[in-house]
């Protein structure tokens, strides 16, 4: 990308980020204050790359300080990658755990499918709960 100056809504195609959620972003010091021409905003081209690390790592499971904190490490230094393995291993294991769960909730609702009781009462699946993980699980 060259050193010209974007608008919010250039960004926003570039992107594939809404503009209002590229105001977010700033308002919660994600992304920089933009630059100011005319009373308009005008980026770096530099937050597209920005951008592109939010939406990955939002992708990935990762939360707002820990985004906040790769964007804070310099982009040509080694710091970035090692705060990136750190956080990694540690989401890692909340990640297996998760995995473990949707597993065990997978294979009662593969028996359910295939469920021919007559009735719940008679129904094998609910005789033992505790298959299941405790905590709630949403398929949403």
């Amino acid at each position: 990308m060259s050193s010209e100056l974007l608008a919010i809504g250039e960004v926003a195609r570039i992107s594939g980020k809404a503009p209002s959620a590229i105001r977010y972003y700033e308002s919660i010091g994600l992304l920089p204050e933009p630059l100011r021409v005319s009373g308009r905003r005008r980026y770096p081209a530099s937050v597209v790359r920005s951008l592109a690390v939010i939406d990955t790592a939002q992708r990935a499971g990762l939360n707002l300080d820990d985004i906040r904190l790769l964007l804070q490490t310099s982009a040509d230094d080694a710091e970035g990658v090692e705060l990136l393995r750190a956080v990694a291993e540690r989401r890692l294991p909340v990640l297996r755990e998760a995995i473990a769960r949707a597993e065990l909730v997978r294979e009662w609702l593969e028996q359910a499918a295939d469920c021919c009781c007559p009735t719940l009462e008679t129904c094998p699946l609910f005789d033992q709960p505790s298959r299941l993980p405790e905590r709630q699980f949403s398929l949403r």
